[in-house]
């Protein structure tokens, strides 16, 4: 918990004072509508890169994924050999390939790019799923990394928070406005209590926003997976997962990016990283598998 709290901190004291370098250098007036962007636009996407880059060593951090150098048995080669070869089908570098203690049948893949990647699975899935079945599992987080989601979501998140920071701050100066008759007050109570609230109904959405497009990825991915490992496969893979579904001991900062998500219902389910098994496993079902669908490095 305290080494969590600590990289949340050092993270947004990183973005902090790359803000106020840049800001200073090319002096720019955070108060001004321009500089109010270029604020905005550092904060939200200097966050989502920094945790990009670092996402590597932060999932071997929190989940003590220990990555597979050499091979100690047939097991750990077999891991090696197959997302070898499922690399090399998809057209991106060799990922790291690792193994995190969990008791449930998990697995993740991150990575700052498609060649510098890492794949780790738990010792919970190597006890209960077959070959067959990790085999899926693999061929799902390789199409993860081949088609660039942890990219694309920096991205979307990038993009997310900065509308956050600047429409929250624009609707603060305009109330403020208002309760100070007109007058430039340079920021009242009404501005900060403004902001402060609108921050996290914005941010709400946002979240709604980046869920959507983390359970669309999942549907892709499985195909992805589908497609490098057989359709049969994949779906014998989601249905032994749903046998620990629900229960993920995945820290936060890579939740997202495993092949298992919680569960829930109303509200609740526009915030699920992953849409539920039954809906992945009939999406499966009625796909019409393309035999080419990977293409020039990317699993579609």
């Amino acid at each position: 918990m305290f080494k969590r709290i600590a990289l949340f901190l050092a993270t947004n004291l990183a973005v902090l004072v790359l803000v106020s370098i840049v800001m200073s250098v090319f002096g720019i007036d955070p108060r001004g509508n321009a500089g109010l962007l270029v604020m905005a636009a550092l904060f939200g996407f200097g966050g989502s890169f920094i945790s990009l880059l670092a996402s590597k060593w932060v999932a071997k951090r929190f989940t003590g994924a220990q990555v597979i150098a050499q091979p100690r048995n047939e097991s750990e080669q077999w891991l090696l050999s197959t997302v070898r070869h499922q690399a090399e089908t998809a057209g991106i570098g060799m990922p790291e390939v690792a193994i995190f203690d969990a008791p449930e049948i998990n697995a993740f893949a991150t990575g700052a790019n498609r060649n510098n990647a890492l794949v780790a699975v738990s010792s919970g899935l190597l006890r209960a799923m077959n070959r067959d079945e990790a085999e899926a599992v693999l061929a799902h987080e390789v199409s993860h990394v081949a088609n660039g989601d942890m990219v694309t979501m920096a991205l979307l998140q990038g993009v997310l928070n900065t509308f956050v920071i600047v429409l929250a701050r624009v609707v603060g100066r305009v109330v403020d406005g208002y309760l100070s008759g007109g007058r430039d007050s340079g920021g009242g109570i009404g501005y900060f209590a403004v902001v402060f609230v609108l921050d996290m109904i914005f941010g709400l959405f946002a979240s709604m926003i980046a869920m959507w497009f983390s359970r669309h990825r999942e549907f892709r991915a499985d195909q992805g997976g589908a497609t490098l490992a057989g359709r049969d496969k994949m779906i014998a893979a989601l249905e032994r997962l749903a046998q620990t579904y629900g229960h993920s001991s995945l820290p936060k900062q890579v939740a997202a990016f495993g092949i298992s998500g919680g569960v829930g219902t109303g509200l609740k389910r526009l915030l699920m990283s992953h849409p539920p098994l039954e809906e992945r496993i009939a999406a499966l079902r009625n796909a019409s598998m393309d035999p080419h669908a990977v293409r020039q490095g990317v699993v579609v």
